[in-house]
Formats: C-alpha cells, structure tokens, sequence
C-alpha cells in the first residue's frame, strides 16, 4: 500500500499541471483571437494592451504576466499565425517545407509550395501587413517586417537553389533572381491586393500564383 500513495499522488499533480497548461493555452488564444482583430482593425500603434485585456475578457495584469509588451504580444500572435501552432518550429525546418525541397517533380514542388504559402497568408497575411504598414513608426515592427521578409527569401532561394542544380529552371534564369519572382509573386502584398481590395477567391488566387510562377520559373 505505501507504493500506491506516492503513485496517486504524482497522476494528481500531473493532471493538475495538465489542466493548468490547458487553461493557460486557452487564455493565449482568447488574447491571440481579440490582438489579432484590433492590430488588423486599428494597426499596430493606434492599438493598447488595455483594449486587448477588455476585448479578451482578461484583466490587465494578466495581459502583462503572459505578454510582458505590446511587441512581445504582436510577435507572438504573428508567429502562430504564420505557422499555425504554438510549437517553436521556423517556417523554413516545417515538414511540408523540407518535402518540398527534396520534390523530385518540379512542377509538384510548386505546387506544394503554393498550396503551404497561400495557407499561410490567409492565416498571417493580413498581421503581416500590419508589421509591414507600422514598420515606419516603429523600430519592432520595422525588424519584424525585416526579419520576416528576410526568412521568406531564403526559403524560395532554398527551392530554386534545388530547381537549378536540377535544370529545371527556365534557360537563363539563375537561382536568386527566380527566388525574387517567387517573392514577389507570393508576397503578402500580392495577396493582399488580390485577396483584400479585389476580393479575388482564394481557389482563383491559388491557381493565378501557381500558374504564373510554373510559367515563368520553369523551362
């Protein structure tokens, strides 16, 4: 029986940390859910840590425990956005991602890469504009809009890198110049012209950017 005390005890506390680290997930979304809507609605400096605590329905000094500033809350919310979880995994080490590079069909890789892109910018396309449109009047926002386009860049390259040892890169087309089509092609900007001011669907954005980018990256 003594045996049996400390068992029971330690499925106790585990699921009391369970519990706890389930409400603690669930207090971040309620916070990600209310940021996301007003950075969106208002931008990024016209929106308070006040109004996000009221819109979230939690107090202040919880806002602040979790999210000690305004920049650590909007890089959090954009970071789950963009690769849709809470797990620690840069967009460039995601399984879809590495699939992609090692596509034997080039014409597969581009559609796995736009299939994953457009996912992405219907989940962060919208926050990363808010970085991008804040980028003058804030220095956080600026290197989160720097480091962001930054990291896109270098996972096109990383493709067209593999596209050109293949030779399946249009005749003349060189590694980083077709990494600079599939960034601007792909950008959020695009989609946000696109998806936002023209109100193009996103099954009628995804085919425009996979048919575009097959036509003028491949040979």
């Amino acid at each position: 029986m003594g045996m049996m005390r400390p068992m029971a005890e330690t499925v106790k506390r585990a699921y009391r940390s369970d519990k706890r680290a389930a409400a603690a997930a669930a207090t971040r979304a309620k916070i990600r859910e209310a940021a996301t809507r007003l950075f969106v609605e208002q931008g990024y400096v016209a929106t308070t840590m006040r109004q996000i605590a009221k819109a979230a329905g939690v107090g202040e000094r919880t806002l602040y425990d979790v999210f000690p500033s305004k920049a650590a809350l909007f890089g959090h919310t954009l970071g789950v956005a963009t690769v849709g979880d809470e797990d620690p995994v840069r967009v460039a080490a995601r399984p879809e991602i590495t699939a992609m590079r090692e596509e034997a069909d080039p014409r597969a890789a581009i559609e796995h890469l736009v299939a994953y892109s457009t996912a992405l910018l219907e989940r962060a396309g919208d926050l990363i504009m808010v970085s991008v449109e804040a980028a003058g009047a804030d220095p956080d926002m600026r290197a989160a809009a720097d480091a962001g386009a930054a990291a896109t860049h270098q996972v096109h390259l990383a493709l067209t890198e593999r596209l050109y040892e293949r030779g399946a890169l249009h005749d003349g087309l060189d590694p980083v110049t077709a990494a600079d089509l599939l960034y601007a092609l792909g950008s959020p900007h695009m989609h946000q012209l696109l998806r936002r001011h023209r109100d193009w669907s996103v099954d009628r954005y995804r085919d425009w950017l996979e048919t575009t980018i097959i036509r003028d990256l491949l040979g």
